[in-house]
């Protein structure tokens, strides 16, 4: 039975293609954060992006006239970190290609970070605008030395102002087919990041909405949580792209302005 949104007492809201496009901010942002706090909804920002950090989206935020937390936010790299403490012990040799977001979060979590491939137990891959071929061959080298291979997040790509750029998703992919190992993932689609997400607004799936605007991580993600998810139309998925994955949202909406209203007639 499809859930309702009157029953809805947390959020985990996307924010690439949902809150903004590029560097743009997508219509309806300010009135619908308006109408969760109105409406006493908790929610958090959990992004599959590995390059921003609580501190940067808490000032994003601000400029688009939304206040927020810094714990209502939670990245694939700070998932990723939280990840590693849990499973690995402090002090374990980590070569990451990424950008300084995850770097940060890693070391802080306590990992050290090595550039030689052959002394790395652990290699993580983020998204990384600055890539090169020397990092990604070493990465490639670190993998086969048999450190475990971990992605920070599998999207395909990353979507700019009119057109979609290459994700982290296609350089675990690269690292893939040179390596033939399988990366274990933390951000969505998987559960992990999500789970987070629960635990820190103590909120159970059922009574929490997965927020996104791509089928194959946002929407998949809430579902193999157990969460009622929306999709958005203004980033990566189409509607047209339901029939093709058979990933099918509880709700559709064109985009925030639309769901903002029907939250407050729910």
């Amino acid at each position: 039975m499809k859930p309702s949104l009157s029953e809805i007492k947390g959020v985990v809201i996307d924010m690439d293609g949902v809150l903004r496009r590029g560097g743009n901010a997508l219509p309806g942002v300010k009135d619908f954060f308006f109408v969760l706090r109105q409406r006493g909804i908790k929610l958090i920002l959990a992004t599959n992006n590995s390059t921003v950090t609580p501190e940067a989206v808490v000032a994003l935020m601000n400029s688009m006239g939304v206040s927020i937390q810094p714990e209502e936010m939670i990245g694939s790299a700070q998932a990723t970190a939280a990840y590693l403490q849990q499973h690995y012990p402090a002090g374990t040799p980590t070569l990451i290609l990424g950008e300084e977001a995850l770097h940060a979060a890693v070391e802080h979590a306590g990992f050290r970070l090595v550039n030689d491939p052959l002394k790395a137990n652990l290699v993580i891959s983020g998204f990384n605008r600055q890539m090169d071929y020397s990092l990604l061959t070493r990465m490639a080298i670190a993998i086969q030395n048999g450190a475990a291979f971990i992605g920070t997040n599998p999207d395909k790509s990353f979507p700019l102002e009119e057109w979609n750029a290459p994700g982290n998703g296609a350089i675990l992919a690269a690292l893939e087919a040179t390596t033939g190992a399988a990366p274990l993932i933390i951000g969505k689609p998987e559960p992990h990041l999500y789970t987070q997400c629960l635990r820190r607004m103590n909120t159970i799936p059922a009574e929490t909405l997965a927020l996104g605007d791509r089928l194959d991580t946002d929407i998949l993600g809430g579902q193999r949580t157990g969460m009622p998810t929306a999709l958005v139309l203004t980033g990566i998925s189409s509607e047209a792209d339901i029939a093709v994955t058979g990933i099918q949202p509880d709700w559709v909406f064109p985009g925030l302005p639309e769901l903002t209203t029907a939250v407050r007639d729910s």
